[in-house]
């Protein structure tokens, strides 16, 4: 199912589009529709799973806990870094 748009509706909660265009678009090459609809999923993705709000204290908005987050101490933990769309941005996440 699509929208009038054409991007599909799995993509869930949409994003602004000045967000879009600002974290992805404006910073990389886009070949083609099919291109830009891939790109859009992972991007909106991230957005919803991994990308920190402000207005819900640091936590993305699928994650149905508002708390805030604990403070981890770096010197203690691992830390594991994941590339999302080719790199252009990272998540991290701790180690296991």
């Amino acid at each position: 199912m699509t929208t009038s748009g054409g991007v599909s509706c799995s993509c869930g909660r949409w994003v602004s589009v000045v967000t879009v265009r600002a974290e992805v678009t404006d910073r990389m090459l886009i070949a083609g529709p099919r291109h830009l609809h891939a790109v859009l999923e992972e991007y909106v993705a991230h957005y919803n799973r991994h990308r920190p709000h402000r207005a819900r204290n640091l936590r993305p908005p699928d994650c149905g806990d508002i708390t805030t987050a604990p403070v981890a101490d770096l010197a203690m933990v691992r830390i594991r870094c994941h590339k999302v769309l080719g790199g252009l941005i990272h998540e991290y996440e701790p180690a296991a």
